[in-house]
């Protein structure tokens, strides 16, 4: 496993740790040190292959990336990612498959959203987190969600903000299937 290293428009791709520290230990503003260093070690040993961020100042960091490239340009070309493993089971399913699985019938939508109300007394508006319930006849877990916010939006203050179908402020369930 190679370590590509970044910091401004200094780059190194490195086929060891101790490569890598001596590339950060030639850059002033990193101020390498035993913790960095250690911590640096541990990340390149690890099962973990998201890309590490270090802070050099406030908004200043650099970069080190887990990679199979064994040269730069391998890696520029992206032709070495490491690929995630598949999980086959319905409960590892990522949630936009779960969304998008078409499944007539009868489902039960959970959204929470942020709801614009008046304040009574000083005339202000302001947002408030509201959970809204409904059983819904819908093709999907999408469908589902479009046909709630659909039914808010012509009920709330144009102004309330609704989430994303895919984050965890909506959920939803199969309640079965319709009768025809």
């Amino acid at each position: 496993m190679n370590l590509y290293l970044r910091y401004f428009d200094q780059e190194t791709l490195v086929t060891s740790v101790d490569d890598a520290i001596e590339f950060l230990s030639a850059i002033d503003e990193i101020g390498m040190n035993p913790v960095l260093e250690a911590d640096i070690r541990q990340y390149a040993e690890g099962d973990v292959f998201y890309p590490k961020r270090y802070k050099v100042r406030p908004r200043v960091y650099f970069i080190i990336i887990k990679t199979e490239a064994a040269t730069m340009e391998d890696f520029k070309d992206k032709k070495a990612l490491h690929a995630l493993p598949l999980t086959s089971s319905k409960a590892g399913a990522p949630a936009l498959v779960k969304l998008n699985e078409v499944r007539p019938g009868w489902y039960e939508g959970m959204i929470d959203f942020k709801r614009v109300l008046l304040v009574p007394g000083t005339g202000k508006f302001q947002y408030r987190d509201t959970q809204f319930v409904a059983d819904v006849k819908a093709e999907s877990g999408m469908d589902c969600y479009n046909r709630i916010v659909e039914h808010l939006r012509e009920r709330v203050d144009e102004r309330s903000q609704f989430p994303s179908p895919k984050g965890k402020n909506f959920k939803f369930r199969f309640l079965g299937a319709a009768k025809k």
